[in-house]
């Protein structure tokens, strides 16, 4: 979770029996789990690799979590930091075992609760340390198996859970240094959606080459062994130093859904990023700006006492760097995430101008592309831009959640595109904010890369905005969906591309 403004977008569970043998045979060794109970020890590392860290919350019920291995963040922010840790969550943080305890069961328990005049109180721990980071030139894993807040729904309304981790630096001087020391999300999730999201920060803030507030991000739905609330599902996040560029990837299940190379930012930002050692935190905080993003933070409806649960923590490290990330990317999730009203399948407006190509020909999906030459569109206008080339003399404003644009015949060739950019500009009121998507082939199926925006200072204010895509290759119509937990309009396009 970022420590200043917006956070939108911006990893396994072990099988026995058959399914261990399949998993064997299609995952690198690093990623081949078994399923647990409830209550399960961090599984050995794999041959090859050395646990530095690990914690099966094993106790008494209602005891504290290890002094040696976890302290407390208390209050609203860090002393001399931003208020209300940056984000605008609005718990207050304790060190009491009503909002930090161990279950009893070998798992550690993180409890937000409202008070009766509505305040809410919940927890933050960090690892004491703060030197977890590759060995030169290997590989660095930090996973938790963890069972979201079970609550979904308006009863979610505000519910924050993470496992995440920031750059050593932050902690003697109350992170004011975020984001150029850096933070790798590993699992993040918000209003009870059955999405987990991965998010890597770094630069400046706002803006920046890891587009910050928003940062580089990637998410995916938890599709087997229950969704992300109702069962356990391990998240991790290896730090690979062993490849040229070096990378960052995301694992749901030890499933890889999303990935950061190093040379997607320029050399100086990712060694201040990277240059040094990292401690975890393990919070569920109540509101801010990611939940705003998706419709707000906490509401009279709000279920107060439903805890994020986590089996384990651990952190294993690979010196020789034999754990190499799949050559093919990883397969688009078929069950999309859950979010807010998706678009309808069948256009409803006659578009205003001609088909983005003729018949039979093809638009180049590495050069800008207009937002007005779409072939069909949902509920958009355009209007004269004062921006100026390459994406012409009009763009696409009116632009609010269930709308899209439509672009028959792109062709993104036999070199997977990696990268996304729009073009973008916004005068949205306060608090509201939205997705800019990438889909295939219909309105509705899973999107491929995404990211939000807000208020940008004004709608003719233009700011080019980059986004991690699955790999795609060949010819698609190409859906640029908008989604919002707003009604209102939220983002004007001028233009967008790809890149590799």
């Amino acid at each position: 979770m970022p420590l200043n403004g917006s956070k939108r977008p911006g990893p396994g569970a072990k099988r026995r029996g058959l399914m261990a043998a399949v998993l064997a045979a299609v995952l690198p060794a690093a990623l081949v789990v078994v399923v647990h109970g409830a209550s399960a020890s961090a599984p050995p590392p794999p041959a090859g690799w050395t646990t530095v860290f690990h914690d099966d919350f094993d106790g008494s019920a209602g005891s504290a979590p290890s002094s040696a291995n976890w302290q407390y963040d208390l209050g609203t922010s860090y002393p001399g930091g931003a208020g209300n840790w940056g984000t605008g969550e609005v718990e207050t943080d304790t060190n009491s075992t009503a909002n930090v305890y161990l279950d009893g069961n070998g798992d550690l328990a993180v409890k937000p609760i409202r008070d009766a005049g509505g305040n809410w109180t919940s927890g933050r721990i960090e690892t004491t340390r703060t030197d977890f980071q590759p060995p030169t030139g290997g590989v660095l894993r930090m996973e938790a198996r963890i069972q979201m807040p079970d609550v979904t729904g308006a009863a979610a309304a505000g519910y924050w859970p993470a496992f995440w981790s920031m750059g050593a630096p932050a902690r003697a001087v109350g992170a004011t240094n975020w984001p150029s020391i850096g933070e790798m999300d590993v699992m993040e999730n918000v209003q009870g959606q059955n999405t987990e999201y991965g998010t890597f920060h770094c630069g400046v803030d706002p803006g920046g080459p890891c587009n910050e507030t928003t940062g580089l991000g990637g998410n995916t739905p938890c599709v087997t062994g229950g969704t992300c609330q109702s069962g356990f599902h391990t998240y991790a996040l290896e730090w690979d130093t062993s490849t040229s560029p070096q990378q960052l990837r995301w694992y749901l299940d030890g499933v890889e859904f999303f990935h950061v190379n190093s040379d997607q930012v320029d050399a100086a930002t990712w060694a201040n990023a990277t240059n040094h050692g990292y401690f975890m935190i393990l919070d569920v905080a109540m509101g801010g700006a990611f939940p705003a993003a998706f419709g707000g933070g906490p509401t009279a409806a709000t279920a107060s006492g439903v805890p994020m649960l986590v089996d384990y923590v651990t952190v294993e490290t690979e010196a020789s760097g034999s754990t190499t990330p799949p050559t093919t990317p990883p397969t688009t999730p078929t069950t999309p995430p859950t979010t807010p009203t998706t678009p309808p399948t069948t256009p409803t407006t006659t578009p205003s101008t001609p088909p983005s190509s003729p018949s039979g020909s093809t638009v180049d999906a590495y050069s800008a592309i207009p937002a007005t030459s779409y072939t069909a569109q949902n509920s958009t206008q355009t209007e004269t831009t004062t921006d100026g080339p390459p994406g012409g003399t009009q763009d696409v404003d009116s632009i609010h959640n269930g709308s899209w644009l439509r672009f028959d015949n792109v062709d993104f060739g036999s070199t997977p595109a990696r990268q996304f950019y729009g073009r973008v500009a916004s005068g949205a009121g306060s608090g509201i904010s939205g997705l800019v998507e990438v889909r295939l082939d219909s309105p509705t199926n899973p999107v491929v890369g995404s990211f939000a925006i807000a208020n940008t200072g004004g709608w003719q204010n233009w700011e080019t905005v980059p986004a991690n895509i699955s790999g795609v290759t060949g010819v698609h119509t190409l859906y640029v969906t908008f989604t919002s937990g707003q009604p209102a309009d939220y983002v004007n396009v001028h233009w967008f591309d790809f890149g590799h």
